[in-house]
């Protein structure tokens, strides 16, 4: 009769792998903690967001705040009087929702926050196994809807990059077609949060992944490999979009507060 080896059950960090097992989970620690402390940092603020034709992803769309900017108004009513106001309190846990329910960051923050596990083959802190089926974790089944807000908010950057090519004649008072380094890195973080949304996991199976035959349905089948190609690289337009849209708040953010100046290419 042959045996069955029984899975070995390690303590905490315990294993035998001899590579740094802990670079990984420890960068992605570093990151996103630095990422979560300056995005709320900068949501507060409430200032500097806007430079010219410029308006930091962060703040994007504006929808009570200021007159010159809000769809909606000024600062409404119902804001609770304890919580300082904000347009980047509205609209920026859409976004952050997108992500942190997206199944690339679950498997890297379950990793570097929980140690769950803190790698592969690597001894976990906890002795029992729940998955996503209870709650809160079940909850992360919602991606999906947060996947068709961020693809408006997609659409709304854009157009942001489009009111970034027009820029106000200070002789004339009228708007002049130009292209600036701000215009630039706008356009870059529209392109690096495409790439990472369009390749969305819940995307591909929107367009086709439930169908049992893709032969027969040639402009699904189409998109199918488009978001397929993009998915293949999903972790790489996870990381750049993430550093691109805080490098697109800290540009507008600078070039407000009068620390660097934006040049004028066009």
């Amino acid at each position: 009769m042959s045996s069955i080896q029984l899975p070995v059950r390690r303590g905490f960090a315990e294993t035998l792998r001899r590579d740094a097992w802990w670079v990984q989970p420890a960068i992605v620690l570093a990151i996103l903690t630095a990422f979560l402390i300056y995005a709320t940092w900068a949501a507060f603020q409430n200032a500097n967001y806007t430079w010219g034709p410029y308006l930091s992803p962060f703040y994007s769309p504006v929808l009570f705040g200021d007159p010159a900017h809000a769809w909606f108004g000024p600062r409404p009513g119902w804001w609770p009087g304890w919580l300082p106001f904000s347009p980047a309190l509205i609209i920026l846990p859409f976004p952050a929702l997108f992500r942190f329910t997206c199944y690339y960051y679950r498997g890297a923050y379950y990793k570097a926050f929980w140690a769950d596990p803190p790698a592969c083959s690597v001894g976990e802190p906890r002795k029992s196994y729940r998955g996503e089926k209870t709650l809160p974790l079940v909850l992360q089944n919602v991606h999906r809807y947060f996947l068709y807000i961020a693809l408006i908010f997609l659409g709304i950057l854009l157009y942001d990059v489009y009111k970034a090519l027009w820029f106000v004649d200070t002789a004339t008072g009228r708007p002049e077609f130009g292209i600036g380094v701000g215009t630039l890195v706008l356009a870059l973080n529209v392109f690096l949060l495409g790439g990472y949304t369009l390749g969305c996991h819940s995307l591909r199976h929107i367009v086709g992944g439930h169908l049992d035959r893709l032969s027969g349905a040639p402009v699904r089948r189409t998109a199918y490999s488009c978001v397929t190609c993009l998915n293949g690289r999903h972790m790489r337009w996870a990381w750049m979009s993430l550093i691109g849209v805080a490098f697109a708040d800290i540009y507008v953010r600078l070039c407000a507060s009068g620390v660097w100046t934006d040049w004028r290419i066009l």
